[in-house]
């Protein structure tokens, strides 16, 4: 169903598609994230099959947990999708908020925010042609990794995260900024969040604008007056979930790919995904 809806939406116009990630999801649930029985491909693996059914459609991870991977084997994961996908990806990263996956997985949740940092510096300096790297939680010596990125530094980042650090950090090396059921309230609270770290923190010069993207609360209906709101507050792309009902079934899902870009698309200000 994937290649369905991504197939759909190229059709119809839409800018991208993004897909989230959970590897385990707790049982009973703890309150956050989705229910456990919600099925979730592997990011990387799904769209590296909607790549190779599409030609235009920007691909999106929202998000991926960057400290339950090893650092150089998600640099070689991101490498490979952009390459194979001509350009398309862009690298949606978070720190991760569910314990019981961490527990799960053997990863420390504590530390999660400084190895995020980490890690993040070594894929930089792998992909930067760098042989040798040392910082508290990754070090290698005398390796390099080939091919590197089609851009210096990677595919587009977005952060995702909802406190000042993140905010921080998106300034200072973000191409975007990604926040998962946001009501428009939720939203304007986190760009102040933005505006006050662009006040603290020099932006590197030629990053341009942050983009900002949002995917409304999935229980509310996106109605015309709640997609003015998210217009209105200045946000830049809205990344909608399909309902549960359209998860199987090809044809409402193309009904709902269709409605819902016409809907978004005739605001100038946003884009569909």
């Amino acid at each position: 169903m994937a290649v369905a809806a991504a197939t759909a939406a190229e059709a119809a116009g839409w800018e991208s598609v993004w897909t989230g990630e959970h590897y385990v999801l707790p049982e009973p649930g703890v309150g956050r994230g989705p229910e456990a029985d919600t099925p979730m491909l592997d990011p990387f693996i799904a769209l590296a099959n909607v790549a190779a059914h599409t030609r235009k459609l920007r691909l999106g991870s929202g998000l991926t947990v960057v400290p339950l991977h090893h650092p150089l084997m998600l640099a070689k994961q991101i490498v490979s999708l952009d390459r194979i996908s001509g350009g398309r990806f862009m690298f949606g990263a978070g720190v991760g908020y569910l314990q019981p996956e961490f527990d799960a997985l053997g990863a420390s949740m504590a530390d999660r925010g400084d190895r995020t940092a980490d890690y993040l510096d070594a894929m930089r300096a792998i992909w930067a042609g760098d042989r040798s790297f040392s910082s508290k939680h990754v070090s290698y010596e005398g390796v390099r990794a080939e091919p590197g990125p089609l851009r210096a530094g990677g595919p587009p980042l977005h952060f995702g995260g909802h406190v000042q650090r993140v905010f921080d950090r998106t300034v200072r090396q973000a191409d975007g900024w990604y926040g998962w059921e946001l009501s428009p309230e939720r939203t304007q609270t986190a760009l102040d969040g933005l505006r006050k770290a662009a006040a603290d923190n020099e932006r590197p010069a030629g990053m341009g604008e942050i983009e900002i993207s949002v995917t409304p609360p999935t229980q509310v209906p996106l109605d015309d007056k709640l997609i003015d709101a998210y217009a209105e507050l200045g946000v830049d792309r809205l990344i909608v979930v399909p309902p549960r009902k359209a998860h199987d079934n090809a044809d409402e899902l193309g009904r709902f790919v269709e409605r819902m870009g016409d809907r978004i698309a005739s605001h100038p200000a946003l884009t569909p995904a």
